[in-house]
């Protein structure tokens, strides 16, 4: 099959959609498949990548994101589906590509909408009312639902804003992360002593730094872990429109947090997470939480928003904390209490269940069944029909 997938929000370096997209893309060319990638960037782009043909198309910058590109030219959109002639549709953004479900249904190409986020969420820390963001998500999904013949969440928390609304052609299919490179022998005794003394805990954020991933709960996690007379240190890796202003209050509060921007160098950054003693993952909206998954790889535990679909993935290789700043040093805490083997092979553990093998499968158990509505039921591993979720 030729499978066309398209995405919107994808960062030009680094993040959990670039990442699992990556993932997604390889395992489809290696099951035989041909993927090809749709995005936007700069310039017009086309060629073949590890992850099959990648096709970049012009698109503007969305102001104040930090540097997220948005495929918004939809005639150029719907030439390049047209010369593409895809056989399945797969598209990773429900607001402003939702038409191409349309497009799909008209071309006779089963579609399928992957949700990325919870849009309830989203709205809430946008700074919307709990019944107004509800609303508003309630219509957004019903939409969205309507136009693909498939829905595929990646968590259950995901799915619950489309279980409400009873959607029945809902598939549920987790990412996975890398198991080899993401490994607990990426500890580095230099790392560690270029960040922290030995008596010093060494914490971990590995994010985005834009609002909705609420970076500043790190800083606050910090401060209030000093008050305590823990004399932990942070490492801040990525990038973002926050970031001057987390580095300046980082200055101006006396705390010991150093800002790495992007680390692009994938061994670098396992070795900063496997040597962490823990890893902080303060978004309120994650719905799947790639960074964290891939902390827990190296055998570090988390410690996540209790208001994120992360308490769900980590289990008890993490503690899930209030969104606030005293929440998270308590959890911190808490882990630390923890005998270090133990806390490190609970993590592990827990990461061994993600396989990006088995996600793969899970996508394309969707595409060849040619979607769930067309198939009458949910898709599964394997290519079994289960009842419809929800």
């Amino acid at each position: 099959m030729r499978i066309v997938r398209l995405a919107n929000f994808v960062t030009p370096v680094s993040g959990g959609l670039r990442t699992a997209l990556r993932h997604l893309g390889a395992g489809y060319l290696a099951a035989g498949h041909e993927p090809v990638l749709v995005i936007p960037g700069p310039e017009h782009r086309d060629e073949q990548t590890d992850q099959g043909r990648v096709v970049t198309l012009p698109g503007p910058v969305l102001p104040a994101s930090g540097g997220y590109r948005l495929l918004t030219d939809r005639p150029a959109v719907e030439r390049a589906l047209a010369a593409l002639a895809p056989d399945r549709l797969e598209v990773s953004d429900r607001t402003t590509l939702r038409w191409t479900g349309s497009w799909a249904r008209a071309h006779g190409v089963p579609a399928a909408m992957v949700s990325h986020e919870n849009a309830t969420g989203l709205l809430r820390t946008r700074g919307l009312p709990a019944p107004l963001a509800r609303s508003l998500a309630d219509g957004l999904n019903r939409r969205t639902a309507r136009s693909y013949d498939t829905v595929i969440c990646t968590t259950a928390w995901a799915a619950e804003e489309f279980h409400r609304l009873g959607v029945r052609h809902l598939v549920q299919a987790p990412l996975g992360v890398d198991l080899a490179q993401l490994h607990p022998d990426r500890q580095d005794p230099a790392v560690r002593a270029r960040h922290a003394e030995p008596a010093q805990p060494l914490l971990v954020m590995c994010s985005r730094l834009s609002p909705e991933k609420r970076p500043w709960r790190a800083l606050e996690a910090l401060a209030e872990l000093h008050r305590a007379g823990v004399p932990a240190r942070l490492v801040v890796a990525g990038t973002g429109p926050l970031q001057a202003k987390l580095a300046a209050r980082a200055e101006r509060e006396l705390l010991p947090a150093r800002f790495l921007g992007h680390v692009a160098d994938r061994s670098e950054l396992s070795a900063l997470l496997a040597t962490a003693d823990v890893v902080l993952a303060p978004g309120p909206i994650e719905t799947f939480g790639l960074a964290a998954l891939e902390a827990l790889a190296c055998g570090t535990p988390v410690v996540a928003s209790r208001s994120s679909a992360l308490p769900g993935i980590i289990g008890e290789a993490g503690l899930a904390a209030p969104d606030t700043g005293a929440g998270f040093a308590a959890a911190v805490r808490e882990l630390l209490a923890r005998p270090e083997a133990e806390r490190r092979a609970a993590a592990r553990a827990r990461a061994e269940r993600y396989s990006w093998s088995a996600a793969v499968e899970a996508f394309l158990a969707v595409h060849e069944q040619g979607g769930v509505a067309a198939a009458g039921g949910r898709a599964a591993p394997g290519g079994a029909e289960l009842e419809p979720a929800g």
